[in-house]
C-alpha cells in the first residue's frame, strides 16, 4: 500500500514538472504569429517643405523648382520656373504605415526624407501631401511642422552637424481619409501565419487551440499556416482575444550563426556536438626591421661609416594539446562548457566550429553571415 502511494505521488510530481517545464518557456500566440490580412500597409507621397532658413534645395534641383511652380500655378499664381528661388524650399519623400482597422479621422506619424541637396529640414513646414498605396489611391493626407532630431551649422571653412538634419518626422501629422476594405466580423475562417515556420510549432498551436477552445476547429496546413473555422458567433473579437493569449512552447531547429566580421558566435538551444578530438594552435610571425651602423675609428686613414640592414624574424606557435570534446550533451550549457575547455577565443571558435562541421560532428546547421 505504501509503495502504491509512493508511485502515485512520484507520477503526480513528474506530471507537474512536465507541465511547469512546458509553461516555463511558453510564448503567447500573438508574439509568434500574426493573423493573415491584419497587417500594416506602406504609403508614399511627394511633398514640399517650406519655411527653411536658407537650408533648402538649390536652384539646380529641377524637380523642386517644377513642383513649386506647379503648386503655385494650381493656386492661381502664374509663374515660370526661372522666376522661382527655392533656397527656402525642399522636396521630400513622405512615408507612413497605415495600421489595420484604421478609421477615417485617425492620426498617425509620418516621416520625411530630403530628396534634393537641402542641408537641413529644421524649422520647416510640410505642405498638404497625399499619401498613396500601391493601388494608386489616397489613404492619408499629411501636413504640419517638421520635427528634426539634429542640426547643422557652420561657415565657409568649417561645419558642425549632429544626427541627420535632412530626415524629420511629424507626430500625428497624417490623417486617415480612406479606410481599408476589411470587415473582421464577416470572416468565417481565420488563418494564422507563423513568423518562423516550423511544423512542430504549428502542430502545437493547433492542438493548444483545440484544447482551450473546443468550439473552434484548428488544423495546421503546413509549417507556417494554421487555419481556424470560426463558429457562427457575433463575438469574433472576444474569441480572437482569447486565442492570441494562449501560450505555446515554440520549437526551434539546431543552428549555429557565425558573424566572421565581428567574431560573434550564437548557438541555439538544440545544438549538439558528437564526441570529437580537437587541437587548436595559433601561429604568430614577427618581423622587425633595423640597421647596424659601423663607424671608422678615430684618426683612421681612409675609414668610412657603413650602414648594414638588419632583419629579425621570430616565429611563435602556441602549444595546445589535443583535447577530447565529449558529445551527447543534453543542454547548450554543456556544449559551451566543452568548447570553453579548449581555451579558444571567439575568433578561434569560429574556425573550430567550421572544422567540427566539416568532420560531421556538429549536429546543427552552420550559417555564416
Amino acid at each position: 500500500m505504501m509503495q502504491t502511494k509512493i508511485k502515485t505521488i512520484f507520477t503526480i510530481a513528474c506530471l507537474i514538472c512536465l507541465i511547469l517545464a512546458e509553461s516555463a518557456f511558453a510564448i503567447r500566440i500573438k508574439d509568434m504569429a500574426s493573423l493573415r490580412g491584419v497587417r500594416k500597409n506602406q504609403l508614399l507621397g511627394y511633398g514640399l517643405v517650406v519655411g527653411l532658413n536658407g537650408t533648402g534645395d538649390k536652384s539646380s534641383t529641377t524637380f523642386t523648382v517644377q513642383g513649386l511652380t506647379n503648386m503655385l500655378n494650381r493656386m492661381g499664381v502664374k509663374v515660370t520656373p526661372g522666376q522661382v528661388k527655392v533656397k527656402n524650399v525642399a522636396a521630400v519623400m513622405v512615408t507612413a504605415e497605415l495600421p489595420p482597422f484604421a478609421r477615417q479621422g485617425n492620426r498617425l506619424d509620418v516621416t520625411l526624407s530630403s530628396m534634393g541637396d537641402a542641408s537641413s529640414l529644421a524649422g520647416g513646414t510640410l505642405l498638404i501631401t497625399p499619401l498613396k498605396g500601391l493601388d494608386g489611391k489616397t489613404y492619408v493626407v499629411a501636413q504640419g511642422p517638421v520635427s528634426v532630431g539634429g542640426f547643422q551649422a557652420g561657415g565657409a571653412a568649417a561645419t558642425v552637424s549632429k544626427n541627420h538634419p535632412t530626415v524629420g518626422r511629424i507626430p500625428r501629422g497624417g490623417m486617415v481619409e480612406r479606410e481599408l476594405p476589411l470587415n473582421f466580423r464577416d470572416l468565417k475562417n481565420l488563418t494564422i501565419n507563423l513568423h518562423t515556420p516550423d511544423f512542430t510549432t504549428a502542430n502545437r498551436i493547433a492542438r493548444k487551440i483545440n484544447q482551450a477552445l473546443p468550439n473552434l476547429r484548428a488544423r495546421a496546413e503546413d509549417s507556417a499556416t494554421v487555419k481556424i473555422n470560426m463558429p457562427p458567433n457575433d463575438d469574433q473579437v472576444g474569441i480572437m482575444a482569447k486565442l492570441e493569449n494562449l501560450e505555446v512552447r515554440p520549437d526551434m531547429s539546431a543552428k549555429v550563426v557565425v558573424d566572421e566580421r565581428t567574431g560573434t558566435v550564437v548557438m541555439g538551444e538544440a545544438v549538439r556536438i558528437s564526441t570529437v578530438a580537437v587541437a587548436s594552435g595559433a601561429l604568430s610571425i614577427s618581423i622587425t626591421e633595423g640597421a647596424e651602423v659601423s663607424q671608422a675609428l678615430p684618426l683612421a686613414q681612409g675609414g668610412r661609416t657603413v650602414v648594414t640592414p638588419k632583419t629579425q624574424v621570430e616565429v611563435g606557435e602556441s602549444k595546445k594539446a589535443l583535447r577530447l570534446v565529449k558529445g551527447g550533451g543534453v543542454s547548450i550549457g554543456e556544449v559551451v562548457k566543452a568548447l570553453n575547455a579548449l581555451g579558444a577565443t571567439p575568433r578561434d571558435l569560429i574556425t573550430i566550429l567550421q572544422a567540427i562541421k566539416a568532420a560531421g560532428a556538429l549536429q546543427a546547421e552552420l550559417e555564416i553571415i
